[in-house]
């Protein structure tokens, strides 16, 4: 089985909505690993923002999951814009994924801009394509880690969902509070 994942980020200290407490962040990895194998999931496409995707990407790796990763700009800019801007100690976590999806040729950068406001949407369409190519011409599994509440005028992994539905992909759903 070939699974797409998109989700929430670890909520912001001066965050005013409850989207994904760190003190969430073992439960919902917790139950991702039970998904991935439960969905006998052999390859796992995704981002690597601090929360949904570093833990599935963490999660799939001590399972021995092939993990596919895709950034909208350099890794290092990265790092710096979706990962070690929350709370939690997620930088050697990023670094040791990263290295290893790009040592295995599995790390895709793409070419936006920072602060382009569809780098992204970019993102996620790249995230379901490759993950609906990889699983052709089975559907493949789309991950939604989330409350379950689309946000403001852009959401992200609402779009994700909506992409995924879409692409004719399984739908299934690991709640972050």
């Amino acid at each position: 089985m070939v699974a797409a994942l998109a989700g929430r980020r670890i909520d912001a200290p001066d965050g005013n909505t409850t989207r994904f407490p760190l003190a969430r962040t073992a439960a919902v990895q917790k139950e991702l690993r039970r998904l991935m194998l439960s969905e006998k999931v052999g390859l796992l496409v995704s981002s690597a923002a601090c929360g949904s995707d570093l833990l599935a990407l963490d999660a799939a790796s001590e399972i021995g999951v092939r993990c596919r990763i895709v950034l909208p700009f350099d890794h290092t800019v990265f790092r710096q814009t979706s990962v070690v801007d929350r709370p939690g100690a997620w930088g050697p976590l990023y670094d040791r994924i990263v290295s290893k999806a790009a040592r295995a040729g599995d790390l895709m950068v793409l070419s936006c801009s920072l602060g382009e406001t569809r780098a992204f949407s970019e993102v996620n369409k790249m995230i379901v394509k490759y993950a609906a190519a990889a699983a052709a011409p089975a559907s493949a599994l789309a991950i939604l880690v989330w409350e379950g509440q689309p946000r403001g005028d852009y959401d992200a992994t609402s779009e994700f969902q909506r992409l995924a539905d879409e692409a004719g992909m399984v739908e299934r759903t690991v709640l972050t509070c």
